[in-house]
């Protein structure tokens, strides 16, 4: 497995706090930096924790590789065991990488949201930042093997601790969470559009073709990428809705933190109803 990193994007981007201007449509968003970079850094620093315990794993020796029998494998996923394909890890690879940076430039092409691009690319690093979170500290934690040693092929990758890192699917989570988020910010930007079918359909399809790759590359169960999937589609949705202004829905909910009278922090989620 090779572990995405949301710090591919610059890290310089800003939560610009959107104002109101006669050259620029109203933002759907509200962030703020002094709120949105510390929770952005807070999640990287959970990535990098679980990105360490990932790497505490162990491996299988052969003794124990000779013990993997399909029949262990629920019904439900039995038909993966024994895949392994590099062509289809390959054509995987082609798909999730440029795929982070293609859904967020596509974007782009939205005029409403190029006025407001720094503050979209700020929430689509803190989307990719918190579904990675919540990947490697799965898979840290989380020991399942991947469906190829089930079968007799993948050399020496058959003895790496990364074998034992099939739950959940990372590549299908992160290609799903960049073709969610961008469909969200879309229709955000642009509600009732008519073009919103199409985008929709193509950000639900792009991950499940990602999905059967991995399948086929015999990396990651039908179960895992069910998984991965889900978790993907649905950060890339909430974490800007989580960033929806009162103006657009009626309700806001937003990070706060701070101190209270006798001098203790807190911090949680704002919801306010517009009346």
């Amino acid at each position: 497995m090779k572990h995405l990193s949301p710090l591919l994007v610059p890290g310089t981007l800003l939560f610009a706090s959107p104002t109101v201007t006669a050259q620029q449509a109203p933002s759907p968003y509200r962030t703020r930096f002094a709120i949105d970079a510390p929770i952005t850094v807070g999640l990287g620093a959970v990535s990098g924790l679980g990105l360490y315990l990932v790497s505490q794993k162990d491996g299988l020796n052969d003794a124990r590789l000779a013990t993997l029998n399909k029949k262990d494998v629920p019904k439900f996923d039995r038909f993966v065991a024994g895949n392994y394909s590099k062509t289809a890890q390959t054509v995987g690879d082609f798909i999730v990488y440029p795929t982070l940076l293609i859904a967020p430039g596509l974007l782009a092409l939205d005029a409403d949201v190029r006025g407001r691009y720094g503050q979209v690319l700020g929430l689509y690093l803190q989307t990719l930042v918190a579904q990675n979170a919540i990947f490697t500290m799965t898979v840290g934690n989380v020991t399942r093997y991947r469906p190829f040693l089930y079968g007799t092929e993948g050399g020496g990758d058959r003895n790496n601790h990364i074998a034992t890192n099939s739950f959940y699917a990372g590549h299908t989570a992160n290609t799903a969470t960049a073709t969610f988020f961008a469909a969200k910010v879309y229709h955000d930007f642009n509600p009732g559009s008519a073009a919103e079918p199409f985008i929709w359909t193509a950000a639900a399809v792009v991950p499940a073709v990602m999905a059967y790759t991995r399948i086929e590359a015999g990396k990651h169960f039908l179960s895992d990428n069910i998984v991965g999937y889900a978790v993907g589609a649905t950060v890339g949705v909430v974490v800007p809705q989580l960033h929806k202004t009162a103006e657009r829905t009626g309700i806001s909910v937003s990070p706060i933190q701070g101190l209270n009278i006798n001098g203790y922090s807190y911090g949680g989620l704002l919801l306010t109803k517009r009346l």
